[in-house]
């Protein structure tokens, strides 16, 4: 089997004021600022931004991240930050394509897609999300879902390109419910995306390309989906809220 590195994301998501992301990422990096096992990223909100890429500065093995950007470079876009933006606040990598961005704010594939471009642009390593619904898992329309999602979203981009890009799989139905998808569940959805890359770009780089799970990952379980072949990390939500949970299932992506 390739090895992939493991790549553990943290999406803090509309959580932590500046005071609570000093606190934070003081504990993280006590606990894994020099853990070498996995990659690690954490993505706070736009507020806490520079006070967290202050904190990170000498700090090699947790890299910043964003939890969106805008697709233009500058612009009368009220509200809206750019790829250019981010990387002055020394910001490595986006989520794109969140299922809550997809649900609450109507971003499309093809959005999608120009904000991957944007991102890749000014060198950031885009985290895409793919991921159905309870209503079409349970229609059994997951394949369609997630192979719409690829070919509309991401399978624009040339092997240079896609190499920087992370995948991360979050079935909508498990975030924030506390369900989750088993470890065979996911194997199998991480499995078939994998084998659309393959499709698209070949076996090479079908085999390098990370895919991460995302949802409802907590300590208790991340073992037993980042065991699963094809599962190449964690992109956490709700967990990583807390330093202590977050630091186990950054340890507990590489236990077996």
């Amino acid at each position: 089997m390739p090895y992939r590195k493991k790549i553990i994301a943290g999406n803090w998501k509309m959580n932590k004021t500046n005071n609570e992301a000093k606190v934070i990422v003081h504990d993280l990096i006590l606990e894994i600022g020099k853990f070498d096992d996995a990659d690690i990223v954490i993505c706070p909100p736009f507020t806490a931004l520079s006070i967290v890429s202050e904190m990170l500065l000498d700090i090699q093995n947790i890299k910043l991240g964003a939890q969106n950007l805008h697709q233009a470079s500058h612009g009368a876009y009220t509200g809206e930050v750019s790829a250019a933006m981010l990387r002055e606040l020394f910001v490595r990598h986006v989520i794109i394509g969140h299922s809550e961005r997809r649900q609450y704010f109507g971003e499309t594939d093809k959005l999608v897609a120009e904000k991957i471009k944007a991102a890749l642009g000014a060198a950031l390593k885009p985290i895409v999300c793919i991921g159905e619904t309870l209503q079409q898992r349970e229609a059994n329309q997951w394949k369609k879902v997630i192979e719409t999602q690829i070919r509309g979203g991401i399978s624009g981009l040339d092997e240079k390109e896609i190499s920087e890009v992370v995948v991360a799989y979050e079935p909508v139905w498990a975030i924030g419910t506390g369900k989750v998808a088993t470890g065979e569940q996911a194997q199998e959805v991480h499995a078939f995306a994998r084998g659309i890359f393959k499709d698209i770009y070949g076996q090479a780089v079908s085999d390098k390309l990370r895919i991460q799970y995302g949802g409802s990952v907590k300590p208790e379980n991340a073992q037993e989906l980042l065991n699963q072949p094809d599962i190449d990390g964690a992109l956490v939500g709700g967990a990583s809220l807390d330093a202590r949970s977050f630091t186990a299932i950054v340890k507990n992506s590489c236990a077996k």
